[in-house]
């Protein structure tokens, strides 16, 4: 069997399986409370057509795009560092192997206190649960390096920038993608759960608002499908960027040290 047939074949068919089990086991309960396939599909056209299932997608991913980036663009960085210089990471490692454990729920209360019911509450939740993530996977990714690329690199004269262009980065990719692909999935549920309480928008609001406004659990269901869906197609963009030469180069290069 063709390798991409099996790929879109077999998951198809999982979810043919799982949407029959979904609907039979409504069925046969009798509920009339948890809404069946049928009713959440129903309940996604309806968003649709009110001019709402948009606007609380873009507004969901906003956050987490600034957010994310925000974290990408400091993280990543820092990680490297902290990493390479040993005393860097004798410095700041303890602080934040305490904040990292720290759940970023937690920091709801305080992200309104500071920030109020605005933008600016899950940005700053979703900024924190994806930095600590990203800055470890780029600090071990470093830490990790085989010594013999970076003497044979050495004995090349590379050092300074060109080290870290010509070896370093393309090395430390593979570890750190990983851990930006574990931080956008942290980051995508946080966004989720800060959109419950701190702002009026987006497609936690959305399910909460479902609830409490009637009891539309099939609304609550159709907008946990698409949180779902959402957070494949992110994953599915993140696992593209292992397909990059650079980031071949360091799966080939951890592969051959084994």
């Amino acid at each position: 069997m063709n390798k991409r047939f099996e790929v879109i074949l077999l998951p198809i068919c999982v979810a043919v399986v799982l949407i029959g089990c979904w609907h039979f086991s409504v069925k046969l309960s009798g509920s009339d409370i948890f809404p069946a396939p049928l009713d959440a599909t129903k309940g996604i056209v309806e968003l649709f057509t009110h001019g709402v299932l948009f606007k609380y997608i873009v507004a969901s991913l906003f956050r987490v795009s600034v957010g994310f980036l925000l974290a990408l663009i400091i993280g990543i960085p820092f990680g490297l560092i902290l990493g390479w210089f040993g005393r860097a990471y004798y410095a700041f490692n303890p602080f934040i192997q305490v904040l990292r454990p720290i759940s970023p729920i937690a920091w709801i209360p305080v992200a309104i206190l500071w920030f109020g019911i605005t933008d600016l509450g899950p940005i700053f939740l979703i900024f924190l649960s994806s930095f600590f993530p990203i800055v470890t996977a780029a600090m071990a990714a470093v830490q990790n390096i085989q010594l013999v690329y970076l003497r044979a690199a050495q004995n090349f004269g590379l050092s300074g920038l060109s080290l870290f262009k010509k070896i370093i980065l393309p090395a430390t990719m593979p570890q750190i993608i990983t851990g930006v692909r574990l931080a956008l999935g942290i980051a995508w549920l946080v966004v989720v759960a800060a959109e419950m309480i701190a702002v009026d928008s987006g497609l936690g609001y959305l399910i909460i608002d479902a609830r409490n406004a009637g009891k539309r659990y099939d609304l609550v269901v159709a907008g946990m499908i698409l949180i779902g869906i959402i957070g494949l197609v992110l994953d599915i963009l993140i696992k593209k960027l292992q397909q990059l030469d650079e980031v071949r180069w360091g799966f080939q290069s951890t592969l051959h040290s084994r």
